[in-house]
């Protein structure tokens, strides 16, 4: 089936769609669904790098490692005894550091 490109198309009457203008004016008008941010508050949650923490307090509770757990020797973090992948002369290392 061919198409012609040059015939006029055709014209949906469809009220919901609007002008240019239409569009214009709602857009310039202040949307209520938008919720604006205190920048102040918003730069409060941000950490600067260098900053003066000495006054901050950690509110993490640390853990002991478990008797099924042990710390890489490589990477330093603590990994379940299933993801040993090398013990020689007590120098432990992960699946992940030994590959």
């Amino acid at each position: 089936m061919t198409s012609d490109y040059d015939a006029p198309r055709k014209q949906d009457e469809d009220p919901s769609s609007d002008s240019v203008d239409e569009l214009k004016v709602q857009q310039r008008q202040p949307q209520a669904g938008l919720v604006d941010e205190d920048e102040a508050i918003a730069a409060e949650g941000i950490e600067l790098p260098g900053a003066d923490l000495s006054d901050e307090q950690l509110t993490v509770r640390v853990l002991p490692e478990l008797d099924d757990e042990f710390t890489c020797m490589q990477c330093f973090l603590v990994r379940h005894r299933s993801q040993l992948a090398s013990d020689e002369g007590g120098f432990l290392l992960c699946t992940d550091c030994s590959a």
